[in-house]
């Protein structure tokens, strides 16, 4: 499973092409690759990628694809936490995309499906990794674990990444949450956390794209998880704000887990941004320059 296999001039299809799919999309051109990207809002897609407008979430919707797919990479958001939306995002639009890839005479070897550790319902603070149950306290990892099922039955090899929270250029919340003095924190029991820079994932879903042999789950953290407080502290000193407030209610938070990503690295993939130090130096920099304060 460690054995990378790059084949440039190979045909990507990135379903869904966002902010995180357009860095992947650009890394995968830079190696040589022709990539083809599909949303809904295709002139929203940039040069060199090739554009495609459609809707996986209507069968109707999609336009012809390419008969000439090699990997597919699925990233599709719901758009919102109406259950409805994470059906249409996760079940119904895997189920469209694969009948669309067979209707263009596809055979792609690999599908990339991007998943969350909200297939975890563990809450107690302890570590979970590819091999832990997944019981999804809510219909957000119920929807998730159905598009990874679907996508495992397809005939091309899968891999289901799960990423915890991306951060990254743009994404201002937490730092936006502690100048407003909205931002709070419970420091006993610790709240845990777990991330990954939008560039990491990036890279990750190109590396496994590569590899020979992928697994067919795979968390998408950095090596760090760490208790909320801690983050907001550090983040805070940074950018010269006000520490969080602390709560003292007992209540124990559905995404209280710590992701284990040892098989991460046992792919060899090497982190860009291994803890949220380094990955929040660039963020924090975007957003002196272009956040709101």
């Amino acid at each position: 499973m460690t054995d990378a296999n790059p084949s440039a001039g190979e045909t990507h299809l990135i379903v869904g092409i966002g902010d995180v799919g357009t860095a992947l999309g650009r890394l995968l051109v830079a190696a040589g690759h022709r990539v083809v990207g599909l949303r809904r809002d295709a002139a929203r897609i940039p040069a060199p990628i090739e554009a495609l407008a459609g809707d996986v979430a209507d069968p109707a919707g999609i336009p012809p694809l390419p008969g000439d797919v090699d990997v597919v990479h699925y990233l599709v958001a719901a758009g919102g936490r109406d259950p409805e939306l994470y059906r249409r995002a996760y079940v119904t639009g895997v189920a469209n995309t694969l009948a669309a890839l067979s209707a263009a005479g596809a055979s792609p070897r690999r599908f990339v499906f991007v998943s969350s550790t909200a297939v975890y319902g563990q809450a107690d603070g302890g570590f979970v990794d590819e091999s832990s149950p997944t019981e999804p306290a809510d219909h957000r990892g119920e929807a998730l674990l159905e598009g990874e099922r679907l996508v495992a039955e397809s005939s091309a090899s899968s891999c289901s990444v799960r990423f915890a929270g991306i951060y990254g250029p743009g994404r201002f919340r937490l730092i936006e949450s502690l100048v407003e003095g909205r931002a709070t924190c419970r420091a006993d029991p610790p709240e845990w956390t777990n991330r990954i820079h939008r560039d990491d994932c990036a890279g990750l879903l190109a590396h496994v794209a590569d590899l020979e042999e992928a697994p067919p789950v795979l968390v998408g953290v950095d090596d760090e998880p760490a208790p909320r407080c801690e983050v907001l502290d550090w983040l805070a000193a940074e950018i010269g704000a006000a520490s969080p407030g602390r709560r003292t209610d007992a209540t124990v938070g559905r995404a209280n887990k710590r992701c284990d990503n040892t098989l991460l690295h046992g792919i060899d993939y090497e982190l860009i941004h291994p803890t949220y130090r380094e990955g929040f130096v660039g963020v924090i920099e975007d957003w002196r320059h272009n956040g709101t304060r």
